[in-house]
């Protein structure tokens, strides 16, 4: 019988969860870690609400709380979710989400849209994500956006941007960023302190840029590992809790 997962990397964009490999395979040396995968087809209304309810009856499937994490739209869902079944989750992780968790590249890419070609924004969106890249990685960046577009979860489009006001999360908390982040930059991720709790974490990488978990990926690890450690002593109270119940 195969273990439970601890933890959960909620994925809502087939193209990029080549991007956070690196950092899963750091992760799953220590802990047991699944992926949940959401995928979009061009024929289906995006919504959250639904990506709510098939996480749900996964999370349920597990028998026990779990930690969720997730990078950008990721990140929202896992948020989104922890906001309506907080006793199912031990903690959620963050990564490159700001104070306004539904900001992500795709807000910028339909910012943009109306004055310039799809090709050129794809193009300077690589850059601003990855930084300098040859012109053969530029062009296969250029194509995972390009899907990312097509296929990935996304509450944005020309016609319509969502808002998601920040509060408190009724979860241990952990908020991650990089300083050279060109989508969340350094005051969007610090929309979050005000609304830190005792024991939250926030961490901001040096360097990176929006996926800096893809580049820095042991360093990510060990700040994300640190956090989860840091909660042990609270589980097993729970757990002592429940048993001389």
């Amino acid at each position: 019988m195969s273990k439970q997962p601890d933890v959960i990397w909620l994925n809502t964009s087939p193209s990029l969860l080549c991007l956070a490999q690196p950092l899963l395979s750091e992760l799953s040396d220590h802990t047991t870690i699944a992926q949940w995968k959401y995928i979009q087809s061009q024929d289906e209304a995006s919504s959250l609400d639904i990506a709510i309810l098939l996480l749900d009856n996964y999370v349920e499937s597990s028998n026990q709380s779990v930690h969720l994490i997730g990078h950008s739209t990721g990140g929202l869902l896992g948020l989104l979710y922890t906001r309506r079944y907080p006793e199912k989750v031990k903690s959620l992780t963050l990564l490159a989400v700001g104070a306004d968790a539904a900001l992500d590249w795709q807000a910028h890419y339909y910012t943009h849209r109306p004055f310039l070609s799809r090709q050129k924004i794809l193009t300077t969106m690589v850059y601003n994500l990855f930084g300098y890249q040859n012109e053969d990685t530029v062009k296969r960046l250029v194509s995972i956006l390009e899907q990312d577009l097509d296929y990935s979860l996304s509450p944005h489009s020309l016609f319509k941007q969502l808002n998601v006001p920040t509060c408190p999360v009724p979860v241990p908390l952990m908020v991650c960023g990089s300083i050279d982040d060109m989508i969340i930059e350094p005051d969007a991720l610090q929309g979050w302190r005000p609304y830190l709790m005792e024991g939250d974490r926030y961490w901001e990488c040096q360097e990176g840029r929006h996926f800096f978990h893809l580049f820095q990926p042991t360093l990510v690890a060990k700040q994300i590992l640190d956090f989860w450690q840091s909660l042990r002593p609270l589980d097993s109270v729970h757990s002592c809790l429940k048993a001389n119940l």
